[in-house]
């Protein structure tokens, strides 16, 4: 993998994931560095198998399709105002 890139990485990481039986998946912005195409078959993939999971992802289309529910972090500063 040392000379793959960050996409490909990433997709490697995703994959061996998603290959380890789980109770819970816990990704952190999956997306990042992923092709258009990669995240359509990983959008497809989390529709059909219904993982468990928390994950942070700034792409409002992907969590839109994938998550049933969404929480909404604030810092305590921002909360105050």
């Amino acid at each position: 993998m040392e000379d793959f890139s960050a996409g490909q990485k990433k997709k490697v990481l995703i994959a061996k994931s998603l290959c380890e039986q789980a109770h819970l998946y816990v990704w952190d912005e999956p997306l990042n560095y992923v092709d258009i195409y990669s995240r359509m078959q990983i959008e497809n993939l989390i529709k059909k198998f219904s993982p468990i999971m928390i994950f942070v992802e700034h792409d409002l289309a992907f969590r839109n399709n994938v998550a049933t529910r969404s929480i909404r972090l604030t810092s305590e500063v921002t909360a105050r105002k």
